[in-house]
């Protein structure tokens, strides 16, 4: 019986990125090797690597130990086959940074926003990009993609800003203007998924099925990753882990309810806490950000000590929730609130303990990850590296045939 010609494309694309996600896996591996862990024929492995040497994805590297006989040829990612941009807007300017096929950053940039509406914002980023790679000397046809991410809640699939907290849009077609304008792959995802795609493909989730990545910062997120795929919701809403209520009579925070997560642990949370410590008598003269309050903390000062402490604990609480609900097999805890350190995550690891079912956490799970200023942008330059790595099974978008 004859495959159909569609289906024959799928197969063939589906072989060939699991022999070029073996070769990231292994980083170095000969041909033979990878025949064996895809369990695809030589020949086919041949076929397949063939077609990805040409197109630069994949370079051929010094010969392997042999056993006797001819030693192999090892394959692994070329770094510089493609290249690609991310971009994290805030509230006032966008980080880009260029990245390789390995998500290493070759250059970052920072540009001020001229202002707040969608076609300024999308203009900086279009002029962002063009200076970007035109200084770096990288011909437009190398760039695979753009990547942006950015706070709200996003459709990824079609490519729209549905609602923006930082600038206040609903239903932007974001994608599509952004576009429009650079003539190259856009896709756009909610600034914590970027991170969680990022950390699946080359950081602290490679070769899990279920983790979930926790930032801590100005807000706390969450992206989800399940049985291998990440989980969105519908319409782009899962993961405001920030706006759980902790307290229903606690604070109000910005999303207009009382007692989020987020009233307790994001920076805005603790910066209040410190003034109300301050006006208590607890803590000697005003702490404007974070920063102050983990200087002091770090000096001694007991009272910003146990505002870090309170946070952590509340903290573990709501993710001693998430791991009753996940059974995750990794918990990553990023964003620029892990440069609190033990401050905050010694109490955070303590009360997970204490609220979770016996043997159902293990500390180990916990893996604090250590944080750039290029983190957010190099997380959504992830978003144009997963439609490169990813398997056409699992795109909702036509598959193009590799070979």
């Amino acid at each position: 019986m004859s495959i159909p010609t569609g289906n024959r494309k799928l197969i063939r694309a589906i072989n060939s990125s699991h022999v070029l996600n073996t070769i990231k896996t292994h980083r170095q591996v000969g041909r033979a090797e990878i025949a064996r862990r895809t369990g695809l024929s030589p020949a086919t492995v041949t076929s397949i690597t063939s077609v990805l040497i040409s197109q630069r994805l994949v370079l051929e590297k010094s010969a392997g130990d042999s056993n006797g006989g001819r030693p192999p040829i090892l394959l692994a990612i070329n770094p510089q086959g493609g290249y690609v941009v991310g971009i994290k807007l805030t509230e006032e300017h966008a980080v880009c940074v260029l990245a390789d096929l390995e998500a290493t950053v070759v250059v970052k940039s920072s540009t001020a926003l001229s202002g707040h509406d969608p076609e300024s914002v999308v203009g900086d980023l279009a002029q962002m990009v063009s200076v970007l790679i035109r200084k770096q000397g990288v011909p437009k046809k190398k760039l695979l993609g753009v990547g942006i991410g950015l706070a709200g809640i996003v459709d990824a699939d079609q490519g729209i800003l549905r609602q923006s907290p930082i600038y206040g849009w609903q239903n932007v077609p974001l994608r599509a203007m952004l576009q429009g304008k650079l003539h190259i792959p856009v896709y756009i995802e909610n600034d914590v998924n970027t991170l969680t795609m990022t950390e699946k493909w080359f950081g602290h989730g490679q070769g899990l099925d279920n983790f979930l990545t926790v930032t801590v910062g100005r807000g706390v997120g969450m992206g989800i990753l399940v049985n291998g795929q990440f989980y969105r919701g519908q319409g782009g809403g899962a993961g405001e882990f920030g706006h759980t209520v902790i307290n229903p009579d606690g604070p109000l925070c910005e999303c207009g309810k009382r007692g989020c997560l987020e009233t307790y642990v994001g920076d805005p949370g603790l910066v209040r806490l410190a003034k109300e410590a301050a006006l208590s008598g607890k803590l000697s003269g005003a702490v404007q950000d974070v920063s102050e309050l983990l200087a002091l903390a770090r000096d001694g000062n007991e009272a910003a000590e146990q505002i870090f402490a309170r946070s952590g604990r509340i903290l573990g609480l709501g993710i001693a929730n998430l791991v009753s609900l996940f059974n995750p097999q990794k918990i990553i805890i990023s964003g620029e609130g892990t440069r609190a350190g033990d401050f905050l995550f010694e109490p955070m690891k303590e009360s997970i303990q204490q609220n979770t079912m016996p043997g159902l956490f293990n500390p180990d799970t916990v893996q604090i990850a250590p944080w750039g200023d290029d983190a957010w942008a190099r997380g959504a330059a992830g978003l144009v590296l997963r439609e490169v790595f990813e398997s056409p099974i699992h795109k909702k978008t036509p598959v193009s045939e590799l070979a």
